[in-house]
């Protein structure tokens, strides 16, 4: 599978399982309206269903499962490419523009940042941490 390809079913399919999904969707449906306007609803009802796949994949801890659907997605639009090449840098800026910066964006909602402040006074002391931490004293 070429590079643009593999890299765009692996964010489609990435995206499936996030709360990027509906706007990764949306974006599709709509390159594949402007590109190939009587594949549009098909395309739309075949996103539906692999996101139910994989959010069952997800659920079950099967890799493959989502492995299959970035292959499928992959043929979709390897076969599309090939009855118009010209699609591929299309395809790239759809991806780098809008799907990739929603992928991002949902990534570093998830990690977040935390802020620490304390102060101690005397004989205080204080203890911080993101997240598990232990503490020996004797």
């Amino acid at each position: 599978m070429d590079e643009i390809m593999s890299s765009a079913a692996m964010s489609l399919v990435g995206a499936m399982a996030t709360d990027a999904w509906q706007q990764t969707r949306a974006a599709i449906v709509a390159w594949w309206r402007h590109v190939r306007p009587d594949q549009a609803d098909r395309v739309d009802a075949a996103l539906v269903e692999s996101r139910e796949r994989v959010l069952v994949a997800r659920q079950a801890g099967d890799g493959d499962g989502e492995s299959r659907l970035v292959s499928d997605w992959g043929s979709r639009l390897t076969a599309l490419l090939r009855d118009d090449p010209a699609l591929a840098d299309e395809l790239r800026r759809l991806i780098d523009e809008e799907i990739s910066p929603l992928l991002r964006r949902e990534n570093s909602t998830r990690i977040g940042s935390r802020e620490f402040r304390a102060e101690a006074s005397g004989h205080g002391r204080v203890y911080q941490a993101g997240r598990d931490q232990t503490i020996y004293e004797s």
